[in-house]
């Protein structure tokens, strides 16, 4: 490992004890930072721009969504979105990227999984969403979306790890909403939650810079 990505992984583990505790700047800070220094290991080993954009986006949106209030959260929410569109081109656009793969074989039932998964989380979060129904129900194509997108590259070689991240991060938006708009206040999975959501989230932003920059690993 390089010595910025062993200083994210640092971070990552020193941020798992503060992951239930309430907003605060330390853990503000470490969270992302666990996720800037992966910006930066990627722009140290030019990776592509894509990736670096995407991961500072997320790093961002690691920020706002560790304050608190509501603008924050829509503002991280925003920032995510975004870093889910530079992740959708910077898939799209690599050489060994093929669309056409996406019409073909078990990625077409994957695809239908992504639609089955988007209509049930929209189903479901829309009435519990309130005033944060519009951007909740905006975002959740575009992570599927990006999800779709990561069928397109071959799964071979440094690059078939986009997938696998890409579901992982999946994974972890939808404990995340669960976690936020659907569990009751007091439940019992409530205890647990943030210690899913964390490893699998910056689990995928590792991957994604092995896949794109294994030499910013």
């Amino acid at each position: 490992m390089t010595a910025l990505t062993l200083a994210a992984f640092a971070l990552a583990l020193a941020y798992l004890p503060l992951v239930a505790r309430n907003p605060g700047l330390l853990r503000s800070v470490v969270k992302t930072g666990s996720v800037l220094l992966l910006a930066g290991a990627a722009a140290l080993a030019q990776a592509p721009a894509l990736l670096i954009l995407a991961l500072a986006l997320c790093a961002l949106g690691d920020w706002c969504l560790s304050r608190p209030g509501e603008r924050a959260f829509m503002a991280g929410v925003g920032a995510f979105a975004a870093g889910h569109l530079a992740y959708i081109v910077l898939f799209l656009t690599r050489e060994a990227a093929d669309p056409a793969q996406l019409t073909t074989g078990w990625r077409v039932a994957a695809l239908a999984g992504f639609g089955l998964l988007g209509a049930a989380m929209a189903a479901r979060l829309a009435p519990r969403a309130g005033a944060l129904r519009l951007p909740v129900l905006v975002y959740i194509p575009i992570i599927l979306g990006m999800g779709a997108c990561a069928l397109a590259l071959p799964p071979e070689g440094a690059l078939a790890l986009a997938l696998p991240a890409a579901l992982a991060f999946i994974v972890s938006d939808v404990i995340l909403a669960w976690e936020v708009f659907l569990f009751r206040p007091g439940h019992r999975l409530l205890t647990l939650t943030p210690y899913a959501v964390w490893p699998l989230y910056w689990g995928a932003q590792a991957g994604f810079l092995a896949a794109f920059a294994p030499s910013g690993l």
